[in-house]
């Protein structure tokens, strides 16, 4: 048997020790037959995040990669129902999704996260969970007008209203990425066009091959 690893403290958690896993990710990709990625989708609410990184997850599962979408209005019902809309309940609201998303790149899946995610620091501490290249940040960029003319579930009419508080692009900044992995024209290319694009940038790094 190994030797039992020692505990430290991490956080507000005492006496916990690193278990290393019997299978680790290298073995997953060369079992699966394609690496591991972060895809984060950021971008202002109604710019597309959810849709395109469900239409790239579905393009990525028809090629046989194992894939999943972590989305924004899905884990506020489980994981972070407890968070509101502040800036430090966004904070911690990336915060976990950054961790559950290292989690699926060790398990050798290809991971898409759809969150408005507006600030930079808080991005920048979700790519610093991980190797340099495990992290693909892609914008969905759409200028606020689009976004408000989509307004799919009115929420920028109650923003402009008052009826929400801190609400990222009228009550809240968006801070867009200022170098991200890819840049795509949500706001006036079609659907089939940016998931092409996406498609193409992933081919590019080889992420489709262990």
């Amino acid at each position: 048997m190994s030797a039992t690893p020692p505990t430290t403290t991490v956080g507000q958690s005492t006496n916990i020790a690193w278990h290393a896993a019997s299978v680790d990710r290298p073995t997953r990709a060369q079992q699966r037959g394609h690496r591991s990625a972060i895809l984060w989708f950021t971008g202002l609410s109604g710019a597309g995040k959810s849709t395109l990184a469900n239409a790239v997850n579905g393009a990525l599962f028809e090629r046989g990669l194992a894939c999943y979408v972590l989305d924004g209005d899905n884990i506020r019902h489980g994981l972070c129902k407890d968070l509101g809309f502040s800036d430090a309940d966004r904070e911690e609201n990336i915060r976990r999704i950054g961790e559950v998303s290292k989690l699926f790149l060790d398990a050798g899946i290809v991971v898409l996260t759809a969150f408005v995610s507006p600030f930079k620091a808080d991005r920048d501490k979700a790519r610093a969970l991980v190797e340099a290249g495990d992290f693909i940040e892609i914008h969905c960029a759409a200028d606020l007008d689009v976004c408000e003319e989509r307004d799919t579930k009115g929420l920028y009419a109650k923003a402009r209203a008052g009826a929400i508080k801190d609400f990222t692009g009228i009550s809240s900044p968006y801070e867009a990425p200022e170098n991200p992995e890819l840049k795509v024209d949500t706001g006036s290319q079609s659907l089939e066009a940016c998931v092409a694009q996406v498609i193409g940038h992933l081919e590019g790094k080889g992420l489709m091959a262990a």
